[in-house]
């Protein structure tokens, strides 16, 4: 009973700090491009991580073939997840990001049905088709009035959604191998040596060299930094991976729920960005299509 207590809890901290994440992300853009921020929070990441590979002991001793593997996943997430979600960040509010972000444990069952032959039922197909519609509905009514920029936006956190749940297919058999902090060092050195060389090649070809490193001048994006480097990429991990340790897949998926709602609200509340009756409809049929198919199991 302790040990599930604790589970809960790290699965609340977990959706918080989750949804929390893409205010953070937001408010780094105010002051950064977008390269520039993806650089300097895997760099933090990186150094947390390295700090915590010493403090835990642990050394990554694998063959180059295993690097590999991992450097290959690393595509899919960091590198492809976080681009899409800051570039689309620029274009689309925080709140609308979380709603739509929400699909991706709907996407994960597809493409596991799909690609690792797993079997859904009647009622998780139609639960799926729901959140689908949701989305679609967010979609088409942000494109009533030309809005297409909130399109692209939203159509980028879209391709955000897809590409974690590929990574969360592909990396089922990958994390029964390695050790979370293994995989997890590796993944944070490639999305920082991916990220901060397309800042430093893009700083070139603009003559902005000298630039780089401004960002850290503010506050804002001082804080930011830390909570997306330490909190949201490092943190998650551990917290989540501790909550599937005793709770089942099914349970934990529910608290990408959470997130959700949290995303929303702080995007209202602290970033004061707008909310349409529209955006309450595709949430509420986006979740219920998450709840139907955690739920509608036999």
């Amino acid at each position: 009973m302790v040990e599930k207590r604790k589970a809960y809890i790290a699965a609340t901290l977990y959706a918080m700090i989750v949804g929390l994440s893409f205010m953070f992300v937001k408010m780094a853009l105010t002051i950064a491009t977008p390269f520039d921020a993806l650089a300097h929070r895997f760099t933090i990441a990186w150094i947390a991580a390295s700090v915590l590979l010493l403090f835990k002991k642990e050394t990554i001793n694998l063959p180059t073939k295993d690097i590999i593997k991992i450097a290959c996943l690393a595509i899919l997430y960091p590198t492809l997840f976080f681009a899409f979600q800051v570039f689309g960040l620029v274009h689309t509010s925080s709140s609308e990001a979380g709603i739509v972000h929400a699909s991706v444990p709907i996407f994960t069952l597809v493409l596991a049905s799909l690609i690792l032959r797993e079997k859904t039922t009647y009622g998780q197909k139609i639960a799926v088709m729901l959140s689908v519609l949701g989305i679609i509905y967010i979609l088409y009514m942000n494109g009533i009035g030309d809005k297409s920029i909130s399109l692209l936006g939203n159509g980028l956190v879209l391709l955000s959604a897809v590409s974690a749940a590929l990574y969360n297919v592909f990396a089922r058999n990958l994390t029964k191998c390695y050790s979370l902090l293994t995989i997890t060092y590796i993944m944070t050195l490639f999305g920082l040596i991916t990220f901060n060389g397309l800042a430093i090649i893009s700083h070139m070809l603009n003559g902005t060299i000298n630039l780089f490193m401004q960002p850290f001048t503010h506050l804002n994006f001082v804080i930011a930094m830390l909570y997306l480097g330490i909190l949201s990429s490092l943190g998650t991990s551990y917290l989540s991976n501790y909550a599937l340790s005793q709770l089942q897949a099914s349970q934990m998926s529910v608290f990408s729920n959470l997130a959700t709602l949290i995303t929303v609200l702080a995007g209202i509340v602290i970033l004061n960005e707008p909310f349409h009756y529209y955006h309450a409809i595709g949430a509420c049929v986006i979740i219920a299509g998450i709840v139907g198919v955690n739920y509608l199991r036999d």
